[in-house]
């Protein structure tokens, strides 16, 4: 029987996505539940998996297209199991199903005892991968991330050290690319480098591929390549060339478009001014260091970035009017009597910006646990479109990469965004007119200037900056 498998429901306010990778081939075997394409939404990358097991017959769909919910993907001829479950589960009882299904099988185990008794049985090997499969996946936790960032990054919960495989470097050269133990952050990363993952040797737990796999392999092909000949130059995108030279070209991913509308549409339509100033985190520092030791025990490693959350959230509550968002069409002013914080992450898809729901009811250990849980999700490509959404004020961390201060873009409808730069060692003159070497964070806070007037701006950020100087405030604050 000819079946269909078709772009599921991807959520509330998704209808299309863009095909990244096709995982299967015509003419191959699948199972149900086996991934058969890659999708890129609005903000996320999903594997869809299909619905029935069988041989695909034809692909409906090439890489870039763009495809909306319930389009066709690829058809199979669905197996006989497969079509046994759809038919007979509605009509037949358990028992009787067992017993119809012991005959058939009887049969079969003797054909199969005579022609091929000495030989390997595929289906039980691939029950046995599959079974080993999902136990990698429960069990197995990718390293996308491997390298360690300044403690003024986004908090990144610290890795699980992992059994190496033994498995032969060309065991997967054959290999679907369906089959393969890798998630889809590992297989983006594979395509934008150029990686053939079937030629990846797996070291993860279960054979699963991770990130440093694939920059192993990297490695090799440009070691290979220098003892040939000095290489052309290469970088993202497909070789071709204008009227004055050679240039790569590359198709915009669908996260990259969208934020591109969004930064127009911010431009367009919101006037904004900057504000900048600095808060001496001396003091925060040395109570982030005493208490690095302990959060680390518990699994998160303690950045600044949960001081400066914490006191937006406390300080949004006391300035409503930078918690709000402008209804210009029916000249309304909504305010928001909760307070959610979008954290902005760089990741390798681009700019994402999970959100930090009711920041302003959490303590700061639970501030801490979730920024290091969002923060390593966004980078893994773990998360829906539901968790960026909701946000009503930004913070970008410009320090985590280095730089001071910048005119970041609203994200509108919010009417505020906040980017905190490197923190640096400057001299300071203090109270009783001695210099001393102070560390300083600066701080770039951009505003909707529709809404928000220069001096409440003003109080808002000195509020931030007053708890940032004082954090013995932020530790006792509910």
């Amino acid at each position: 029987m000819s079946i269909e498998i078709k772009v599921p429901d991807l959520g509330d306010g998704v209808d299309s996505g863009d095909i990244l990778e096709i995982l299967v081939r015509e003419g191959e075997t699948i199972r149900k539940d086996q991934g058969i394409v890659e999708l890129e939404t609005d903000k996320a990358t999903v594997e869809v998996p299909s619905t029935h097991a069988g041989r695909v017959t034809k692909i409906l769909i090439e890489v870039g297209q763009s495809v909306a919910v319930g389009a066709p993907l690829i058809a199979i001829e669905a197996s006989e199991a497969s079509e046994g479950k759809s038919t007979t589960a509605q009509k037949e009882t358990p028992a009787a199903d067992e017993k119809k299904a012991e005959k058939p099988a009887a049969k079969k185990q003797k054909a199969a005892a005579k022609d091929e008794s000495a030989k390997p049985k595929p289906a039980a090997v691939d029950k046995k991968e599959g079974k080993e499969r999902k136990k990698s996946e429960k069990q197995g936790v990718e390293a996308d991330d491997d390298g360690d960032e300044s403690d003024q990054d986004e908090t990144d919960a610290p890795r699980k050290a992992s059994k190496p495989s033994t498995a032969p470097s060309d065991q997967a050269a054959g290999e679907p690319l369906g089959q393969i133990a890798a998630g889809p952050a590992i297989r983006r990363f594979a395509r934008e480098v150029g990686v053939d993952l079937r030629r990846v040797k797996p070291t993860g737990p279960g054979g699963r591929i991770t990130r440093e796999d694939v920059l192993e392999a990297v490695r090799q092909a440009s070691q290979q390549a220098a003892t040939k000949t000095a290489p052309a130059a290469t970088g993202p995108g497909s070789p071709s060339s204008d009227n004055w030279g050679p240039v790569r070209i590359e198709r915009m991913s669908k996260i990259r478009r969208t934020i591109a509308a969004q930064m127009h549409k911010s431009w367009e339509t919101c006037p904004r001014v900057t504000n900048f100033d600095d808060a001496d985190v001396t003091e925060l520092e040395r109570i982030r260091v005493s208490s690095k030791a302990d959060y680390a025990e518990r699994g998160v490693r303690l950045s600044s970035m949960p001081f400066v959350i914490k006191s937006v959230a406390m300080a949004l509550r006391n300035n409503p009017v930078m918690n709000a968002s402008v209804d210009i069409d029916n000249g309304m002013i909504v305010y928001k009597d909760y307070v959610n914080i979008g954290i902005a992450v760089d990741t390798d898809r681009g700019l994402v910006v999970p959100v930090l729901r009711n920041a302003d009811r959490m303590s700061f250990p639970e501030i801490a646990r979730a920024l290091s849980t969002i923060a390593e999700n966004a980078r893994n490509n773990d998360f829906s479109v539901e968790d960026l959404r909701g946000g009503t004020f930004t913070i970008s961390n410009l320090g985590a990469i280095g730089g001071a201060y910048s005119t970041p873009i609203i994200n509108v409808p919010e009417v505020a965004i906040l980017l905190v730069g490197r923190s640096r060692k400057m001299p300071r003159v203090l109270e009783n007119d001695q210099m001393a070497a102070r560390l300083i964070m600066p701080l770039s806070l951009a505003y909707d200037h529709r809404l928000v007037d220069g001096a409440a701006a003003a109080r808002f950020l000195n509020e931030v900056i007053g708890y940032l100087e004082a954090p013995a405030r932020l530790l006792l604050a509910p």
